[in-house]
């Protein structure tokens, strides 16, 4: 899964490792801020399905054709998609309040890498594979589901 891609953004891409995983998945996650329409077709094209939400510097192409926030089910867990999850404080709280029939919700925006759990619930931020800002790397993340339960893993890709 990924989020907060900005491209296209002068010769910067996905990072090859980040092509590879993604091709490899049996779902595809994208928190939004992909930026142009041609960034999603281009994760569409590696062949898993794709599951995103548009983000806030997503063109109007974008924004009229993906939800603002989707619920995906996957080997028995729900997870909820959203960009934008708010400030920091009580955003746990405040996600699971939103969305509360769901084992997770995988967020973007920050482009800071987060994992937080509670009660059985959890939130990720899986970081950005492109532009990592404040983050010390570029990161991306994998989900894993055995029977229902859900385990996340952040992946440096640099």
């Amino acid at each position: 899964m990924i989020a907060d891609t900005h491209l296209p953004r002068a010769r910067r891409r996905l990072p090859e490792p980040c092509v590879a995983r993604l091709a490899d998945a049996e779902l595809i996650l994208h928190a939004g801020d992909f930026v142009a329409s041609s960034v999603l077709a281009e994760i569409e094209s590696l062949g898993p399905p794709v599951a995103a939400v548009w983000g806030n510097v997503d063109e109007p192409a974008l924004t009229s054709r993906l939800p603002g926030a989707r619920t995906v089910e996957a080997g028995g867990a729900r997870i909820a998609l959203v960009h934008d999850a708010g400030r920091a404080a009580g955003r746990l709280e405040r996600l699971r309040a939103r969305f509360p029939d769901v084992d997770a919700v995988v967020f973007g925006h920050s482009h800071l890498p987060l994992h937080e759990q509670r009660d059985g619930f959890q939130i990720f931020n899986p970081g950005s594979p492109t532009d990592r800002r404040r983050a010390p790397r570029h990161t991306m993340g994998i989900a894993e589901v055995s029977a229902g339960r859900l385990r996340f893993e952040h992946v440096a890709l640099d």
